[in-house]
């Protein structure tokens, strides 16, 4: 075992060179003076599972700080970071010299953005590359979900605080030490440049700090309304294992240079030869970067904090009845449209048979004007944000439609993506109130922007316009209408109209939501069946009822049989019964009646 003689937090480019160097000289010893760095390229030599063994075996992950808005300026660069974000734009791979023969050592310049040595030129040399991500917080994603993962204290750790701020309190009577790598070398002064007259300062004091992100950050026109983005460079990486709009926690090394973003003085600077033209469209004085060690995808599960627990039918089922019991008050004791809200809840997008997508059950209350939407409505999202890590309440108006920017579009002359409302990470919840629409005209933005939605709620696609064509992207978005009418711009699976006896004046205590959110990202993940005897009885009951009523289509009979899945998951069964079969039909019928 390596032990404490890497300070992974503090120093993680130590260990990443002093693992190279070592493995570099044992292969040199091996290959009896072949090059031994070249089966590096595109593989671990061990840094990477020294990073995993600390974050997930020997709990370092809760050490390590979190990047974000509040510290941008507190954090030393080159320090170990965590970055929660979605991959809002992939700009490509960038080149550059990952191995050098300096004398008779190999080193690395893998990590980092600048050779933390002096490369002589000529030399041995081997070109690598590493993938491009823009990523950005997650849109609509919901306060409690930072609370999940909270970082350390960045104002205590002396060997993650930026040098001015360091240099205050050691002032203050804090010891300070010098930081040496783990090869003994004092770290190089490229990482630690002084800031040039103009440049972006770090102020001794939070308050200041906070105030100079926005400047930092919050200039890049291709993602309106965001304070803060990161660029995050992932090496020895399949190309198709990170996807345009996944959410991830990326942990790996941090870097925030204004120096690179003016022209290199030394005409010899192979490294800032070979950098992308990104670097002009996300300038490192204002984009930090991130040099990814380790990564995650990250699901609803990551943002519980709940003990894991066995998800058994009978745990599963009382905290159903807890959850639908709740619902059934905010929505004024109308019990069917809880019902159908919680199923509602629990849809999510399972498969897509060529244009059929299969397990999508979107959902329109009608029955709302202006005031009951201010007040359900209002109750309604507000436990939604309670109980989903994304969501956006969007106001449908005329204006709404004939200005706002739903398509993400790129950018052809800076070879970005511009993000748009739809761009949206996979189960985000979508609340439209309808009740603002007026009598009014739409422009030929109006009419695209419902086609948008339209499209967007019958095949969980969107359009991104790349300006000579279109490229459908998947989505897997759930979609919730209140409107006073059968909403004709958003047609939904299932019209429910909503008819309230009481005003809602519920709270939820803390651990009864997180139960809740723990319930529905456990259910929505569980696998779903039918056993081909139970299939067949409800085939032949489908026959039955399209031959009773000759209005079935098979779009409503697919519904059916959605729905009695969910309502199978709903009670922490994995295979569909009759009996869950029987309780949907009565569900159709309770809501038919009520629409006559």
């Amino acid at each position: 075992m390596v032990g404490p003689q890497y300070d992974l937090v503090g120093n993680p480019l130590g260990a990443v060179r002093a693992t190279f160097e070592r493995t570099a000289a044992a292969a040199a010893a091996e290959s009896g003076g072949a090059d031994p760095v070249a089966a590096f390229r595109g593989k671990d030599w061990g840094a990477g599972d020294l990073f995993r063994s600390f974050l997930f075996e020997q709990d370092g992950l809760g050490k390590v700080p979190v990047l974000d808005a509040s510290n941008l300026g507190l954090i030393k660069p080159n320090t170990l970071v965590r970055y929660r974000g979605m991959v809002q734009d992939m700009l490509g791979n960038e080149y550059y010299i990952g191995a050098f023969k300096d004398g008779s050592t190999w080193r690395t310049n893998k990590f980092t953005d600048v050779s933390p040595f002096s490369m002589p030129h000529p030399c041995d040399s081997h070109l690598w590359e590493r993938h491009l991500f823009h990523c950005v917080p997650a849109p609509g994603q919901n306060s409690w979900t930072l609370e999940s993962s909270p970082g350390p204290d960045v104002r205590r750790m002396t060997n993650c605080l930026a040098p001015e701020l360091r240099e205050k309190r050691k002032r203050d009577g804090d010891d300070d030490t010098m930081d040496v790598s783990e090869n003994g070398h004092r770290e190089s002064s490229s990482f630690c440049k002084k800031p040039k007259e103009g440049d972006a300062h770090v102020s001794s004091s939070s308050t200041e700090v906070a105030g100079t992100v926005p400047e930092m950050n919050g200039g890049d026109h291709h993602i309106p309304g965001s304070s803060f983005s990161c660029l995050v460079k992932i090496y020895d990486m399949p190309e198709s294992q990170v996807k345009l709009n996944d959410v991830i926690e990326f942990i790996g090394v941090y870097t925030f240079d204004p120096e690179l973003a003016a022209p290199s003085d030394n005409p010899d600077d192979i490294m800032l030869d070979l950098m992308e033209d990104v670097t002009v469209q996300l300038p490192p004085s204002k984009v930090p970067r991130l040099h990814c060690l380790v990564w995650r995808k990250l699901s609803s599960h990551d943002y519980i904090s709940r003990p894991v627990v066995e998800p058994s039918p009978s745990l599963l089922k009382g905290i159903r009845q807890s959850l639908l019991s709740h619902l059934t008050l905010v929505l004024g004791n109308d019990e069917l449209a809880a019902q159908c809200l919680l199923l509602h809840l629990l849809s999510r997008l399972r498969n897509r048979v060529d244009v059929v997508t299969v397990g999508r059950l979107s959902l329109n209350f009608t029955g709302f004007n202006k005031e009951s939407a201010s007040i359900f409505g209002n109750q309604l999202y507000s436990l939604i944000q309670k109980l989903v890590p994304y969501s956006q309440a969007i106001p449908l108006s005329i204006d709404y439609l004939n200005t706002a920017t739903l398509q993400p579009r790129k950018d052809n002359k800076s070879g970005r993506l511009v993000t748009g409302v739809l761009q949206l990470p996979q189960g985000t919840h979508l609340t439209f109130d309808e009740t603002l629409l007026q009598t009014g005209s739409l422009t030929s933005k109006g009419v695209e922007n419902t086609m948008l939605l339209k499209n967007l709620m019958e095949s969980q696609k969107v359009d991104y316009d790349f300006e000579y064509y279109k490229l459908e992207m998947a989505a897997d978005v759930q979609l919730l209408t209140l409107s006073e009418g059968k909403s004709n711009i958003l047609p939904s699976d299932l019209v429910v109209p909503f008819r309230p006896s009481s005003v809602p004046t519920v709270n939820a205590g803390a651990e009864e939501t997180e139960s809740w959110r723990w319930y529905l990202a456990t259910v929505r993940s569980l696998p779903q069946s039918t056993e081909p005897e139970t299939y067949q009885m409800i085939q032949d009951e489908m026959v039955s009822a399209m031959r009773d009523d000759r209005s079935l289509g098979c779009s409503e009979l697919s519904r059916w049989l959605t729905m009695a899945q969910i309502m199978a998951s709903s009670f922490g069964e994995k295979s569909l019964s009759l009996e869950h079969w029987q309780m949907v039909k009565e569900l159709e019928r309770l809501r038919k009646q009520r629409m006559q």
